[in-house]
């Protein structure tokens, strides 16, 4: 497929000139500064040729346009014109262009110029899609470590797998529900969406008899099954400290902590561990702490039957502004019926099933 070109210049000799050098290539014109934008909105060319003296819109401010766009940024602007003073040159390379040929211009030149840069651009590209396919292996790769660290501390506790997806995706709901939206932007839902499954992780530091238990706790239990919060806070700072954090982005860590640390804390400071109140909690203890109950109520566990969703709703709401942020549990309220479906979709039990439809 051969690679476009858009010619930009007032004057039509030049643009015929410049069409006959560059006969290899897929060329298009525009004639003007708002005719070449609509142009590169509508089919991104691979490289501009652009003139500088044009009525309306110069050359300049072409250029600075596609610059500024995040879109058109990254596309090769060589200015072409018969301004050769180095003032002009410097000016036009300031703002972006790549080169600055001068007319009136040499086939030959204009040619290997052209082909230099497009040859450039192919290999830029090719570099841009290699960093890409490694940031999704290294992100995947990420994601599968999350996912088998929560699914094994789940294979010690009397909960189900269904508890990781279904907790994972109440918190995602809640967390992009508008009154979050200039406090959380779309990268840190994500990272409280994948540190969500290892909220329980420290359970594994947890001994059998009290993890398993069917029973209640003693209180001498019930102070070593707190411990899981810290130790799971703790597994996850142990990790960090082994990064290198000056070669790797390891901000998700961050709500991994905060999530396994804080998510039983209650809003009015009678949680654990360190009987966090009101917004001391971060956001993602908040969330996590609704989602982590709502899904605990409507389970089956060995030591209790599921309930119904208007009883587990009604027992929330009755701890609005104690055990949870009241806003929060506005957020929850509003998105019931999702958290229905969410809970029926992943359900692990057909007593669950029932209660649910």
């Amino acid at each position: 497929m051969k690679q476009k070109i858009l010619i930009v210049d007032d004057t039509k000799e030049n643009i015929y000139l410049l069409n006959n050098i560059l006969q290899e290539y897929q060329v298009s014109a525009a004639k003007n500064g708002k005719q070449a934008l609509k142009l590169v909105e509508q089919d991104p060319p691979d490289l501009i040729l652009l003139d500088i003296m044009m009525p309306e819109m110069n050359g300049y401010e072409v250029c600075q346009y596609l610059k500024a766009n995040q879109q058109t940024k990254n596309i090769p602007v060589l200015f072409v014109s018969t301004m050769d003073d180095i003032k002009d040159q410097t000016k036009g390379l300031s703002l972006g262009a790549l080169d600055y040929i001068t007319k009136p211009f040499h086939p030959a030149i204009v040619s290997a110029r052209v082909k230099n840069y497009l040859e450039l651009k192919q290999y830029q590209n090719h570099l841009e899609d290699l960093v890409e396919i490694r940031s999704k292996e290294v992100e995947l790769t990420r994601d599968v470590t999350f996912y088998g660290l929560a699914n094994l501390a789940e294979t010690r506790d009397n909960e189900t797998g269904g508890h990781i997806r279904r907790t994972q995706y109440f918190v995602k709901i809640m967390a992009e529900h508008p009154y979050f939206e200039k406090k959380l932007n779309s990268k840190a839902i994500e990272m409280i969406y994948k540190s969500a499954p290892l909220h329980d992780i420290g359970k594994v530091g947890v001994p059998d008899h009290i993890l398993l238990k069917p029973t209640s706790l003693t209180s001498s239990e019930y102070e070593l099954m707190q411990k899981h919060t810290f130790f799971g806070w703790n597994a996850i700072v142990k990790a960090e400290k082994s990064i290198n954090q000056d070669e790797i982005n390891i901000d998700f860590l961050k709500f991994i902590k905060e999530v396994t640390l804080t998510h039983h804390e209650k809003w009015d400071g009678t949680g654990y561990p360190h009987h966090l109140k009101g917004d001391e909690i971060p956001i993602a203890g908040r969330l996590m702490a609704l989602a982590d109950v709502y899904d605990a109520l409507v389970s089956k566990r060995v030591y209790k039957p599921p309930l119904p969703q208007d009883e587990v709703i009604k027992i929330i709401s009755e701890d609005k502004g104690k055990h949870f942020d009241p806003d929060i549990v506005d957020i929850f309220l509003e998105l019931r019926e999702q958290f229905r479906i969410i809970s029926l979709k992943y359900a692990d039990y057909d007593e669950e099933k029932q209660l649910l439809k």
